[in-house]
């Protein structure tokens, strides 16, 4: 009997689970195999892929995005850990990219769903009834990218105050500058 044997297992588990492969290909073959194809299966224009660090990506367009995420609750991924844009300006014929951080803790996986989103159409269904935890997320993303989240509950600015003008990680947002007067300071001309 060997020492993880003895001991119930690498991490104290059964001894079934210190007899698994490691690796990234065991883990790679079974989520894209199994749990990604099941969680797009039946949605059109979806894509998947893993990244080279291993991560589990789909790609979905948008007006699918609280069906997907439903489906992904509903396959055990309990926890929306974050939803933020990607302000492609200049670089992808679409300009943004809405981007949502799945987990599940009982599967001990993440997954990345990600939804380009047209700056002429700059709308995307809200994950709040699917996760409720999204709310805040999905705010800043409105507040700094533009990005409206249909049925949002309370969308409304976060970060910056109500009667601000544009969003300021828009690729194109004026920076400008504000005059800034210090005490005692001489004044520039």
């Amino acid at each position: 009997m060997s020492e993880a044997e003895a001991n119930g297992g690498a991490n104290g588990g059964d001894v079934d689970d210190a007899a698994e492969p490691s690796g990234t290909d065991a883990a790679e073959d079974s989520t894209e195999g199994g749990l990604l194809q099941e969680l797009i299966e039946g949605f059109d224009g979806t894509t998947v892929e893993i990244t080279p660090a291993g991560q589990s990506v789909v790609r979905i367009p948008k007006e699918s995005l609280r069906d997907v995420a439903q489906r992904a609750h509903d396959l055990g991924f309990e926890v929306c850990a974050d939803v933020t844009a990607v302000d492609w300006f200049r670089e992808k014929p679409i300009r943004y990219e809405v981007v949502v951080s799945l987990l599940s803790i009982s599967r001990n996986e993440r997954v990345r769903i990600i939804a380009a989103v047209p700056r002429d159409d700059a709308v995307v269904p809200s994950l709040v009834p699917v996760y409720p935890g999204a709310n805040f997320a999905e705010r800043e993303a409105y507040d700094m990218f533009g990005i409206v989240f249909e049925d949002h509950p309370d969308l409304t600015r976060i970060l910056m105050p109500d009667d601000w003008t544009g969003h300021p990680l828009r690729k194109d947002f004026d920076t400008g500058g504000v005059p800034v007067a210090f005490k005692g300071s001489p004044k520039v001309t």
